[in-house]
């Protein structure tokens, strides 16, 4: 960071290893604490984490809202966390979620608002269910807090910009939970896409498949596969291709009983052409019998580059009988563990520092437009801007 940082470090000294006369530090028998003072950076010393520097410096307030699994996810990297203090979870299922919070050391209460408005929080997490989202982001919003919220913000353009309105009236920054963008394999992608290691893009492939279904109840209230699922897929093409989706056009089929069941599809092929000339696919299915297929290609003018699949080991056995490797993961949370915790610690980072959010709100708006458009090029068969959809 530049200028002076302090660390401070505890280290116990026997008195057999601690011997010289004018030490002032010397023991006598027993043990003692040294403090030793680590500069941090300049004068050649090696840079340290920031979390290692800044011991001296109170931690930030953060609130959680939502008790379920994401907010538990979140709630494991902020109480791990040196430089935020887990303050308070929020949860209306009181009986379930209160030794939640306690299991983290956070202070509950059951109605957000309380959250929200508590003066020891400075960042509020959104980790709710979807109908949820806008109200607490404006209440976040209009009580001076920076705000992180899982996606989607809604499903509803007009709600997504009176959020976004809010958000920017109130001069408080919103980061959205697109965790892919964390993911070590496609954080390596597009860094070396801006080296320039393959030159400009031209196109890439996006492959997303979930091991299982989810059952048809879930489906009938998801929004359908194009928001549920695909969201996540439209961020990565704007992601790697550094441009906005122009047009999309679909291809797709309900295979099993789940999706067909819920008037939706199970299996999908979009292809997207982007503003500044790139174009590319995604392909979705709900199952693949392998596990969970995350991948993505992306070809330039001087080569190519290629994310894989993530699993549980990286063993490759060679042998008479051929090369075999591992099942890749079968949980989207195994998947994305490092995604999930480095999108947290860049929103403690952003409150901490003044930082603007890599993902904000329009981020999170724009695979909502193009999930729209999705929807209108299925129904009547043909490529749809998304300029015909948006408001």
């Amino acid at each position: 960071e530049g200028g002076w940082g302090f660390g401070v470090l505890s280290i116990e000294l026997r008195s057999s290893i601690f011997q010289k006369e004018e030490s002032n530090f010397r023991s006598k028998g027993g043990t003692q604490n040294m403090v030793c003072f680590i500069l941090s950076s300049g004068f050649g010393a090696r840079p340290m984490a920031r979390s290692a520097i800044r011991m001296s410096a109170e931690p930030v307030g953060i609130g959680v809202i939502g008790c379920g699994r994401i907010g538990q996810v979140h709630a494991k990297t902020l109480a791990a966390s040196m430089d935020a203090k887990l303050v308070l979870m929020a949860d209306p299922i009181v009986d379930f979620a209160e030794p939640v919070a306690k299991s983290f050391g956070a202070d509950f209460v059951a109605d957000y608002k309380d959250l929200v408005n508590d003066p020891r929080v400075q960042g509020v997490v959104i980790g709710s269910p979807t109908p949820y989202h806008a109200e607490q982001i404006i209440a976040s919003a209009e009580a001076g807090k920076d705000i992180f919220c899982e996606k989607p913000i809604s499903n509803d353009l007009e709600v997504i910009d009176k959020c976004l309105k809010v958000v920017e009236d109130k001069g408080v920054r919103l980061l959205t939970g697109f965790q892919r963008r964390f993911d070590p394999n496609f954080r390596k992608v597009k860094q070396e896409i801006l080296n320039g290691t393959i030159g400009d893009v031209r196109m890439f492939h996006i492959t997303s498949r979930d091991p299982a279904p989810p059952p048809a109840e879930y489906l009938k209230k998801s929004g359908g596969i194009f928001l549920d699922m695909i969201s996540h897929d439209f961020d990565m093409a704007r992601f790697v291709s550094q441009s906005e989706i122009d047009e999309v056009f679909v291809t797709g089929k309900a295979f099993d009983p789940e999706a067909a069941e819920a008037e939706d599809f199970d299996s999908v092929v979009t292809m997207l052409r982007m503003k500044n000339g790139s174009f590319g696919t995604i392909e979705n299915s709900r199952s693949c019998a392998f596990g969970y297929d995350q991948r993505i290609e992306v070809f330039g003018s001087k080569g190519t580059l290629t994310g894989n699949n993530r699993g549980p080991s990286s063993v490759i056995l060679s042998n008479g009988d051929g090369i075999t490797s591992g099942l890749p993961f079968s949980f989207f949370m195994d998947r994305y563990t490092e995604g999930y915790r480095d999108i947290m610690t860049e929103f403690v980072d952003m409150i901490v520092n003044q930082k603007e959010p890599s993902v904000d709100g329009y981020d999170g708006r724009a695979p909502i437009l193009a999930a729209i458009a999705c929807k209108l090029s299925a129904a009547e068969n043909r490529p749809v801007s998304l300029k015909e959809v948006d408001v």
